[in-house]
């Protein structure tokens, strides 16, 4: 082994060891960065003119982006939040003013005159539960534990504050500085990646077509559909319509179930309180409309802009969601565009013109 070999090894050793240690020391970071490095991203040119108004100030547009950030960050939060435990101690209330008011004793005629003749639960309710005289206690009960929970998960939030608002401001911190010096950071990147010009090029591009596509697909899908749901709660006169509005929104890009795990039960409760049409309505329109902007929006905003197929989008938005949490939803799309990316410099540098055209042929 040449001296100038010995020396390779050692310096890439001691480099990977390095990495290693300096992946360990940022890894509480990761996902602080993560959400810093998409939001940055895709607000980048509102820095860049915003730096241009401000003749050149990047500092002064990167703090004026940055407050805003945390402006639009904590307000719908505390104001969801405080709505929310308000709506659970109504709710409760609502419980019991219901039980004092004889709903239990209403409950088996309800039932059998419920939609398509619940006779089998009036029957159960009847004979086995009322005689049982524990369903009042049952329903109080249940009520005060789900205000409970929703008041414990609060103060869960609470006592951990000091985490969230870590991460949050980390990722503020961390988007300043991807603001302030971005632009730079990226050149450097994108010079030490060992890789011809033009490939780095179609990767880099693939990286910000599918990112942009990805999100403004997420985002955009999620608060149409939300919209439109509320807009039906609002109109049957459902109960606490702003919390299910930002529930729906917050579950629409889940890919199996959606919206429809917020107006399926919503629909359910208006079958049960009556009248039955309001509850068939939510329900038509939850399947007509609501659930069709999901399988029109996305696949026009994400499949096409990302050019991922739908399986491996689906595959992508619940494979993320389940190793990576919340950003998953966004990190699985963008590691399989960059895929698919791969995928393709590979072919056009590795497989022959007699391979390509014979595997065509087949």
């Amino acid at each position: 082994m040449t001296r100038q070999q010995v020396f390779n090894v050692c310096f890439f050793s001691v480099l990977a060891i390095l990495l290693y240690q300096i992946a360990l020391m940022f890894r509480p970071f990761l996902f602080p960065v993560l959400w810093a490095l998409i939001l940055a991203h895709l607000t980048f040119p509102v820095h860049v003119r915003l730096s241009h108004w401000l003749r050149g100030r990047q500092t002064v547009s990167a703090t004026i982006l940055t407050s805003g950030a945390m402006v639009v960050g904590v307000v719908p939060i505390v104001l969801l939040g405080t709505l929310l435990v308000k709506e659970a101690v109504v709710a409760e209330q609502a419980v019991r003013q219901w039980v004092a008011s004889g709903g239990v004793q209403r409950l088996p005629e309800q039932l059998a005159k419920g939609p398509f003749g619940l006779s089998v639960l009036h029957e159960w309710v009847s004979r086995v539960v009322l005689k049982q005289g524990g369903l009042e206690e049952f329903l109080i009960s249940s009520a005060k534990a789900l205000s409970e929970f929703l008041v414990g998960e609060l103060s869960d939030l609470i006592r951990n504050v000091f985490m969230l608002v870590a991460d949050f401001f980390f990722m503020v911190f961390t988007l300043f500085f991807f603001f302030k010096d971005g632009k730079r950071w990226a050149s450097a990147v994108y010079d030490v990646i060992p890789l011809d010009a033009t490939h780095k090029r179609r990767i880099f591009d693939r990286l910000d077509q599918t990112i942009r596509a990805v999100v403004k697909g997420m985002f955009l899908t999620a608060i149409a559909q939300g919209l439109l749901a509320g807009a039906a709660y609002g109109v049957l006169g459902v109960p606490f319509p702003v919390v299910l509005t930002a529930l729906t929104i917050l579950v629409a890009p889940i890919p199996l179930g959606g919206t429809g795990l917020v107006w399926g039960p919503v629909a359910l409760y208006l079958l049960w309180v009556g009248p039955i049409g309001k509850g068939l309505v939510l329900i038509a329109w939850g399947i007509g409309v609501v659930s069709m902007v999901d399988h029109i929006l996305k696949p026009l905003l994400i499949g096409q802009g990302a050019q991922i197929p739908m399986l491996l989008l689906t595959f992508g938005v619940l494979g993320g969601l389940a190793l990576y949490g919340v950003i998953g939803l966004f990190l699985g799309p963008i590691l399989v565009g960059l895929l698919l990316t791969a995928i393709q410099i590979y072919r056009e540098e590795y497989h022959s013109p007699e391979e390509q055209r014979a595997a065509e042929s087949e």
